[in-house]
């Protein structure tokens, strides 16, 4: 597995985005928009955007990305690590893709045979993530706000206190179709920061 390159640790400034990134590393690996769709199960249309920059890939998306073309998550972002596993309110630093409004909190941990991701996520108003389905089972757990879930077809809004537990194998999406910014938890079983072996050249 291909370590975070150089360009990601850069300033904000200098950083290419996303989309440059992802293109660059597609191309090296003689890879089709097609194959890479059907590789992260994506669709052709979103990555298309998301290698124009004309969208912004959630988290998950992302680390299904990453694994289709054979890097690390810190190839294209880097996130503050959780030390011990122990983290404190008020003290975590908060991330985010290409400077999005959806701003993330880690939470779990990464370590060898590591199988829980975990993130507190403030989802701003009006945000529609893309629709993905992967290998594994997330829960998600409304702190502030209303979210609305689209599971295969069947919507549910979620409030305050409310949760939301699926396979991820079911083709899923969720927006917030209020006019203010919610915080939901959000735990899956797919580790979104990990370490693989040795990216393709």
């Amino acid at each position: 597995m291909t370590k975070a390159s150089s360009k990601s640790l850069e300033s904000q400034n200098a950083q290419p985005l996303i989309g440059a990134l992802i293109r660059e590393r597609r191309r090296k690996l003689n890879m089709t928009l097609k194959a890479l769709g059907e590789a992260a199960n994506l669709s052709v249309g979103f990555l298309s955007q998301v290698e124009r920059d004309q969208a912004t890939p959630s988290l998950g998306a992302l680390s299904l990305i990453s694994r289709s073309l054979d890097v690390e998550m810190e190839y294209f972002i880097s996130s503050p690590a959780v030390i011990r596993g122990t983290t404190k309110a008020g003290e975590r630093e908060s991330f985010s893709v290409d400077d999005s409004s959806l701003k993330y909190e880690r939470l779990g941990a990464d370590f060898a045979g590591n199988t829980l991701s975990s993130f507190i996520i403030t989802v701003p108003a009006g945000y529609q993530s893309e629709t993905v389905s992967h290998e594994g089972e997330e829960i998600i757990y409304i702190l502030e706000g209303e979210v609305t879930t689209d599971v295969e077809g069947e919507s549910v809004v979620l409030g305050v206190g409310d949760s939301l537990h699926f396979r991820s194998t079911r083709q899923h999406s969720w927006r917030n179709v209020t006019d203010k910014a919610a915080r939901i938890l959000w735990t899956g079983t797919v580790p979104i920061f990990w370490s693989g072996g040795s990216a393709k050249s």
